[in-house]
């Protein structure tokens, strides 16, 4: 369950999501594929996972059109344990093949930071407890001058069984 704020549209927005996450190994077609576009990234992948999603938002209540869902697998290539390189078979602001990188801060804060043909995004997320959590986005102008979007989100997570 997610509640955000859009800068953009000045309005807010609910949106119920189910997401799944699940780790994948390093052997995987699609995983080899994504290494293989991206063959000049330096390092060792680990830990590989696929996200599915399927979401849907109040802004169009009831039209099934307005339902956003996607799937992609991700690849970090940790240069430390605090920050590296996260390959993305589809970006987040832009749905192309992306390589972002990532970095943890001390207070546990995830900043991922993607360079796309038209913009560059960058997202932050932190959790507040274990199962409330908070992103923000911020989508910049490819030369990052200009900023062309922004979010914030509170997100609750609904565990099922």
């Amino acid at each position: 369950m997610r509640s955000g704020h859009s800068l953009a549209f000045q309005q807010f927005e609910e949106v119920l999501s189910q997401i799944t996450i699940e780790r994948i190994s390093l052997e995987d077609s699609r995983v080899s594929d994504l290494l293989k576009d991206t063959n000049h990234i330096k390092g060792l992948p680990s830990c590989p996972f696929r996200m599915e999603w399927s979401a849907e938002s109040d802004w169009e209540p009831g039209d099934s059109s307005q339902v956003s869902e996607g799937s992609c697998i991700l690849v970090p290539i940790p240069s430390s344990a605090e920050e590296g390189l996260l390959l993305r078979s589809v970006g987040y602001a832009e749905r192309e093949q992306a390589i972002a990188k990532y970095r943890f801060l001390c207070d546990g804060t995830f900043i991922l930071t993607t360079r796309y043909g038209q913009s560059i995004a960058e997202e932050r997320i932190w959790f507040v407890s274990e199962h409330v959590r908070c992103r923000s986005s911020v989508i910049k102008t490819s030369e990052g001058s200009g900023v062309l979007q922004t979010s914030f989100s509170s997100e609750v997570r609904r565990l099922s069984i």
